[in-house]
């Protein structure tokens, strides 16, 4: 991780979601306080139901918190129209899920293609593929691709508009090993030479050691928030 990213991103305080389940309040985020800084990889850990999926919604606009604050790059988000949250959405975040949602009638570079056309300052759709290594694909359809094939196209689709920050949850969720492992060299690569801000949802353990910092969530609250000395390519994680 370079210099630049002691620069928050990305800044939550005090963080609450409570999901309301019939008459039953669910809290799926307790108080959270978290930051995302220019430049690094973090990897979300935690058990199902810890909040992981619900922190990172929150980080990505796609929900908003019950309380609490929550800034980008010093611009206040806490109580957002919802046009403000789409243009925070278009124009900064990049989200790759562990189902690729791919338009299936749509090739790889049609599919990619289609986010470049509403980004403000998008690199080429063929540039995008070259970077997930998938230019022999670029006029292949979803259903004549591999699952990690799939995967790549998705965040070739995420990266095309330059996003500042990507999020991904649980995108080797889908995948064996080896394929995962692929992906992640992915992820570690546009993180590395664009920059990107990566956070990653996983439940997988191992994933922890590519990351610059590993954060640790348990019944909705930050458990442990702890800096990786030692990040590792994927190619050398241990699983």
């Amino acid at each position: 991780m370079t210099e630049i990213a002691n620069a928050v991103v990305v800044r939550a305080r005090r963080l609450v979601k409570t999901y309301q389940m019939g008459e039953v309040a669910v809290q799926a985020l307790r108080g959270v306080d978290f930051d995302l800084r220019r430049g690094e990889l973090v990897v979300l850990l935690g058990p199902s139901g810890s909040g992981k999926s619900t922190l990172l919604n929150i980080l990505g606009g796609l929900d908003a918190p019950t309380s609490g604050e929550l800034a980008y790059a010093g611009t206040d988000l806490s109580h957002p129209s919802e046009e403000r949250l789409t243009s925070f959405r278009r124009e900064h975040i990049g989200f790759v899920f562990q189902f690729y949602n791919l338009i299936p009638g749509l090739t790889a570079l049609e599919n990619v293609a289609l986010v470049a056309e509403i980004a403000t300052k998008p690199m080429s759709p063929d540039e995008a593929l070259v970077r997930v290594g998938l230019t022999e694909r670029r006029d292949h359809f979803p259903s004549q691709m591999s699952g990690g094939e799939q995967q790549r196209v998705a965040i070739a689709r995420a990266i095309v508009k330059r996003p500042e920050i990507l999020l991904c949850d649980e995108p080797t969720g889908a995948l064996d090993a080896a394929t995962g492992r692929l992906v992640l060299e992915v992820l570690d690569r546009v993180n590395r030479q664009l920059g990107t801000s990566v956070a990653v949802v996983t439940h997988n353990a191992p994933i922890a050691q590519m990351a610059d910092r590993v954060v640790t969530l348990a019944d909705g609250r930050i458990a442990s928030d702890t800096p990786n000395p030692h990040r590792k390519p994927p190619s050398e994680v241990s699983w």
